[in-house]
């Protein structure tokens, strides 16, 4: 019989990769790797820390293999190690919502109340890009678009929608999209696009749900820069 020693470590083990994610920078990254591969200095303006920090926090995710790296010349770029580690955070935040009653507090102090804030189904922007009949605009950092964005999207990152939205034409609806359902870029195009007198909605999510979908994706990230 297994000694109680070599179960304990087996299980302190698998304790590991959570207390990993136990941290809310680190549960932030992997949010934002769920994206698509990032350089450390650009993950360390996304959460608001020092390189130093987010190179910490990043260090400990690697230890326990959630993400892995690739060297470019002096940068160093993270990616998710699997397609598992974003379903392992997608699970983690639907548990989170069913069972801890203080993340819907949490989250409408973050996002605003979003019951004016209409959303589109994956599937019927799906089916209305395939009419042709809708304008998808990504309001993600140009980075994340170019490693991945829903098909026919148009990249135009929050802070240059008010810049470029005379370049939209105006008899068209406009959906956003950006990280997920707790991402506020999209709400914030939405908001900004009604106040000009646009039709907008935002998708339901965001572009790691819809890939995970299966829907149509394009990237103009070469195949090269895969580790």
């Amino acid at each position: 019989m297994a000694s109680r020693g070599k179960k304990d470590a087996l299980f302190d083990g698998f304790a590991e990769v959570a207390k990993a994610l136990g941290n809310g920078r680190r549960a932030e990254l992997i949010d934002v790797l769920a994206q698509g591969e990032r350089h450390v200095d650009e993950l360390a303006t996304e959460i608001d820390q020092s390189v130093a920090n987010t190179s910490f926090h990043l260090r400990t995710l690697a230890t326990v293999g959630l993400v892995t790296t690739r060297r470019d010349g002096n940068r160093i770029y993270y990616r998710l190690a699997s397609e598992q580690v974003a379903a392992l955070w997608a699970s983690l935040r639907s548990v989170a919502v069913t069972h801890h009653d203080a993340i819907d507090d949490l989250a409408s102090a973050y996002l605003g109340h979003r019951d004016d804030l209409e959303q589109v189904r994956r599937e019927d922007l799906a089916r209305r890009l395939v009419d042709g009949d809708v304008i998808v605009i990504d309001v993600r950092p140009g980075a994340e678009y170019a490693a991945g964005h829903i098909a026919g999207a148009i990249s135009i990152p929050i802070e240059q929608l008010a810049r470029q939205l005379r370049n939209l034409p105006a008899d068209v609806d406009v959906v956003a999209y950006c990280r997920g359902p707790y991402c506020v870029f999209a709400d914030e195009a939405v908001q900004l696009l009604r106040r000009r007198g646009r039709h907008a909605r935002r998708l339901e999510d965001g572009f790691p749900e819809w890939r995970n979908a299966r829907l149509p994706i394009e990237s103009t990230v070469s195949e090269e820069i895969t580790p």
